[in-house]
């Protein structure tokens, strides 16, 4: 038997032991539930709480008004043969008949989704929403299929390696790794969103004939689906359900320098020198990794680094922030550990040694075994954050970079099954480590009277970005590949969200410095970073820690070049300060897919390698070795005119540009 009814602003249609929960959340906005629990358990962080919902719902024979919550309104008309119910929330309405959800924009009566019909043996047998499988206690397998589309077209999804912007074809392990970053959110050309409010590992399969979400361990089905006019208008939804970026700091638009490891005060201090003597734009150099004396003490090892105070005093007087690495390990050598492991401050296991990784620490061995911090944690938080609060912050250090935190676990990768944190479960709520660790940064830091908060990290999850948190697609190799694969990671993370992301100009390994390939790879990646929110240098050069990476490191005529985009990035930073304000107010990427901003387009849904930088740059980065033209779609309805050579074209055409080594990929759109 099945039965509907309604309760406030939701539908609530029971049928077995299932219960599914169809609730107005926002504007133009519905959240699914479901479960086969007594109560709705999932309470995410990670969700802001709507405004009160104004939905019409209407539910078999009575028609009720969510505005006034009229009752006892009778209303036959508005439900068709064998519909449940209704519910019309601005643009989106949700009809449910026979345990079937449509998803229609309500000014055109068009439907963008629809689920897709399970037959799960409960019973007799009978056709539901979605399949919860008991997997221990009150835990399920989840799983939720949608009708396919062949022309649809999937965007957003976090960051992953393989190569295609859009997403459609593609199967997604809802999992963090090193450079994979699981953000469970989907833009479609069809006009809607879908947020996956699942922070465990599961799947997202976007195939022929179905759209597939499945969580692994969870309490309930849990999604949000939003519909609105235009692309930006659904990332303004998402960005007021998960959180707005707040100001970023003004440095941060700047450039940063970075290597692999400074390894001492005096070799630091020299290059920003350096950088100030040759009259080159810099904002922020990083102490990377090894600087510590143990890996989970968290402070200079005051051998190399004797005094932060004054370090920091002249890199302020240069106008130049130091960004320092924090990373989630703690050695048993740490004067911490004995601390953490006793208050629970670590990530455990189900059984076994809670051993997540091999690393080299400072006084031991070439590698050895660490234990990851806690993040979800609460105390574990405070804890840590007083350690960061002494051993940096009082230097005037409040700049830090998150590595490793998806977090890496080596020694059970890729299986989450054994993990336990604080929260629960890994494969119910690990998505979220990175998201704590960037919370824990924005919460201290704000404490300590900070107005404007950064933080670098190689993860991250919906709703991060409310931290002030930069992401960069991590430690990838150096090759024209990988800078492909580059453009479409930046552009697929924007409309994930996380609208401040970098990535390491030139990659990270396996780049020969004095090989023309490389030298050529830097100098075509830096004209992307040029147009990245974020502008970084940073590598892993020839497999050599001591190798320098500086922008006079890889010959005069790359210097040329690289000082030339130094120069132009300077240029833009009141262009790009304005975009990240737009940002901050109405959750638009600066780095944008050629649809977010044609979206009447349809060839704009198609292009992968060019975007728009804000409203008015086309950028059309070089991605193949010697290469010295490529073709151009410009939109209609604009003149497009070239920043190297004052040409103008026409919209509505492709055209072929000619791109020498010192050229600069842009087009500036002429109103």
């Amino acid at each position: 038997m099945k039965r509907i009814e309604q309760q406030n602003h939701a539908l609530i249609w029971k049928k077995y032991d299932m219960t599914l929960r169809v609730e107005a959340w926002g504007p133009d906005a519905v959240r699914v539930r479901a479960s086969r629990n007594k109560d709705f358990q999932n309470r995410h962080d990670f969700l802001i709480p709507p405004p009160p919902a104004t939905a019409e719902i209407h539910c078999n024979t009575e028609h009720i008004s969510d505005m006034g919550l009229a009752t006892g309104i009778t209303d036959l008309d508005r439900l068709g043969d064998n519909m449940d119910g209704k519910i019309i929330n601005g643009n989106l309405t949700v009809e449910l008949a026979e345990s079937i959800l449509t998803f229609k924009n309500s000014c055109t009566g068009e439907t963008v989704l629809q689920g897709k019909e399970l037959i799960i043996c409960a019973g007799e047998g009978q056709a539901i929403t979605g399949a919860l499988r008991h997997t221990g206690a009150a835990h399920f397998e989840a799983q939720v299929d949608f009708e396919a589309h062949h022309s649809e077209k999937i965007f957003g999804m976090g960051q992953h390696r393989h190569g295609f912007l859009d997403q459609k074809g593609c199967v997604l392990d809802l999992m963090h790794h090193n450079c994979e970053i699981n953000i469970p959110f989907m833009l479609s050309s069809r006009g809607y969103g879908l947020m996956w409010n699942h922070p465990g590992t599961g799947r997202a399969e976007f195939s022929k004939n179905r759209t597939r979400w499945t969580a692994d361990c969870t309490t309930e089905i849990d999604y949000i689906v939003m519909i609105a006019p235009t692309p930006k208008e659904i990332l303004a939804h998402y960005a007021s359900l998960t959180g707005y970026t707040p100001e970023i700091p003004k440095w941060a638009t700047g450039f940063w320098q970075c290597k692999l490891r400074y390894k001492t005060q005096e070799e630091l201090l020299q290059v920003a020198r350096k950088y100030k003597e040759l009259n080159l734009p810099i904002s922020a150099i990083v102490i990377d990794y090894l600087h510590w004396t143990h890996m989970g003490d968290w402070k200079l090892d005051p051998e190399f680094w004797p005094d932060p105070k004054a370090m920091v005093e002249a890199l302020t007087a240069m106008g130049i922030e130091l960004v320092v690495s924090v990373w989630p390990t703690v050695s048993r050598k740490s004067e911490n550990f004995p601390h953490m492991m006793k208050n629970g401050m670590l990530a455990g296991v189900k059984h076994g040694v809670p051993v997540m990784l091999s690393f080299t620490d400072n006084g031991g061995p070439s590698w050895e075994g660490m234990y990851l911090m806690d993040p979800t944690n609460p105390e574990a938080r405070k804890f840590i954050w007083d350690r960061l609060r002494q051993n940096y912050v009082q230097y005037g250090i409040k700049s830090f970079w998150l590595d490793a935190i998806e977090p890496e676990l080596v020694s059970h990768f890729p299986d989450y099954s054994g993990v336990k944190f604080h929260l629960g479960d890994a494969e119910k709520c690990g998505g979220l480590y990175p998201y704590y660790a960037q919370k824990m940064i924005f919460d201290g830091l704000k404490s300590q009277g900070e107005s404007s908060v950064i933080s670098l990290g190689r993860s991250a999850f919906m709703g991060s970005q409310k931290f002030g948190s930069a992401v960069w697609n991590g430690d990838i190799k150096s090759s024209f590949e990988m800078l492909e694969v580059s453009v479409k990671s930046g552009l697929n993370m924007a409309v994930s969200g996380i609208p401040w992301w970098t990535t390491d100009l030139g990659g990270f390994y396996g780049g020969e410095p004095r090989s023309a390939y490389f030298r050529e790879l830097l100098v075509r990646w830096f004209q992307f970073g040029v147009f990245c929110p974020l502008f970084r240098l940073h590598g892993f050069r020839n497999g050599d820690a001591e190798e320098n990476n500086e922008v006079w490191s890889y010959g005069e005529e790359v210097f040329g070049y690289l000082k030339k985009y130094l120069h132009y990035r300077e240029q833009l930073r009141p262009y790009i300060q304005q975009l990240m304000d737009q940002c901050q107010n109405e959750g638009t990427p600066p780095m944008r897919p050629m649809f977010l901003e044609f979206p009447d387009d349809p060839k704009c849904w198609s292009m992968e390698d060019q975007y728009m930088f804000g409203p008015d740059l086309l950028v059309f980065p070089v991605l193949k070795y010697e290469q010295r033209q490529r073709k151009v779609y410009l939109p209609e309805g604009h003149q497009w005119k070239n920043e190297n050579t004052g040409e103008c074209s026409k919209g509505g055409q492709v055209i072929t540009v000619d791109c020498p080594l010192d050229f600069i990929p842009v087009l500036r759109k002429i109103k």
